[in-house]
Parts: structure tokens; C-alpha cells; sequence
């Protein structure tokens, strides 16, 4: 099944691996949303691995490269001069700004606190967390969704429920209700630890 749900996501939605990994293979067929961006939102993706993460930069500007070169047709451009007219949040101007350019209804984010109701309502927009956001596509095809965090695990040697306890740490609603529904027994898996023994399984 293919849906065109186009969806602003967000730099910190962006920087969150395990996240972005997810939304990125639920953009590819059969795809249940078309993933939107800006340079300026990469741009502070990237900062943030960089200077908050640690990352080492070409790495990080190698994950931006792949990302965008695999969805051209995300990039949003021309936007800046509606930033004046946004109300929200002064630093995430700029997004539902690109929102607005590009008629997009839907921004993903995990500030949503940076857009307000009132900021958003006049263009019609909607601000959601991630993790609500992939319970509405589980709820719109829960096979598809299931069979992308399937390929994510197998991907990194992992089980669904390992997985799932990854997810948890980010975007816990999705983690729980899949849990839920699938009836499985999730383990608790910290970022950190995750790391540590993907390493230590190569």
C-alpha cells in the first residue's frame, strides 16, 4: 500500500538514529509517508551530532548525503520569506515557515511545545510527537510498520522485542502499543548499551 502523508520532520526528530531510521524506511516503498526537510533543518541536525553528540563530522555529514540524495523530493526551498508571518517558537520559526511554504499539514517533532495551537491554527498544521505519529500509521497499516521495525532488527542483529525496547527510549507510546498489540515481552535497552553491543557483534 502507498500513502502520500507529507510530513515535516524535524531536527530533533532528524537526530534521533533509531527514529529517523524508522521514519526513513517508512518513506520507501511501500511508503506510508513523504518526508519533508530543509538545509537549515540539517544543518542543525548536524550541529547537534557533532557538538552535542560527539560524532565525528564526516560521519555525520555522510548520514545527511545519504538521506537527502535518497529523498530529492523532500528538500523544501523558498521558504524563508514566510518565517515572518510564524509566531511560534522564535528558533523553529523556520520549520513551520518551510510547513507553510510547501502546504504541509503535519510537522514531527519532539518540541511540540515550540508549536502552539494558536501559532499553528491559522495555516491549518498540526504539531505531533514521533512516537504518536507511528501509531497513526501503525493504526492506518500496522503490516507495513511491523514489517519495517522487522527489517530494522534483522538489519542490526536484533529481535523485534530488542528493537522495540531500543524504540522505547525515544518513542515509547509507539514501543508500548506495539508491544500491546503484538503481545511481547520487551527487555529494557539503553541507548548506550546498545551501542556498546552492536560493537561487540561484529
Amino acid at each position: 500500500m502507498r500513502a502520500d502523508f507529507a510530513v515535516v520532520l524535524d531536527a530533533c526528530v532528524l537526530v534521533e538514529a533509531a527514529v529517523s531510521d524508522l521514519y526513513f524506511r517508512l518513506s520507501e516503498e511501500p511508503r506510508l509517508l513523504l518526508p519533508k526537510w530543509t538545509d537549515r533543518i540539517w544543518d542543525e541536525a548536524e550541529k547537534t551530532w557533532i557538538e552535542k553528540l560527539g560524532w565525528d563530522p564526516t560521519f555525520a555529514a555522510r548520514r545527511r548525503t545519504v538521506a537527502t540524495e535518497f529523498f530529492p523530493e523532500a528538500m523544501i526551498s523558498g521558504f524563508e520569506s514566510r518565517i515572518g508571518e510564524c509566531t511560534n517558537d522564535l528558533e523553529d520559526r523556520h520549520v513551520l515557515a518551510a510547513a507553510i511554504h510547501e502546504k504541509v499539514e503535519t510537522i514531527v517533532t519532539f518540541n511540540v511545545r515550540h508549536f502552539t495551537t494558536e501559532a499553528l491554527a491559522p495555516w491549518n498544521i498540526v504539531a505531533v510527537k514521533p512516537g504518536d505519529y507511528l501509531v497513526t500509521l501503525y493504526e492506518h497499516d500496522a503490516g507495513v510498520v511491523l514489517d519495517k521495525v522487522r527489517r530494522m532488527a534483522n538489519d542490526a542483529q536484533r529481535s523485534v522485542e530488542e528493537m522495540l525496547g531500543r524504540l522505547a527510549w525515544s518513542v515509547p507510546t509507539f514501543s508500548d502499543h506495539l508491544t500491546d498489540c503484538l503481545r511481547l515481552d520487551v527487555p529494557e535497552v539503553r541507548p548506550g548499551d546498545w551501542r556498546r553491543s552492536r560493537t561487540n557483534r561484529s
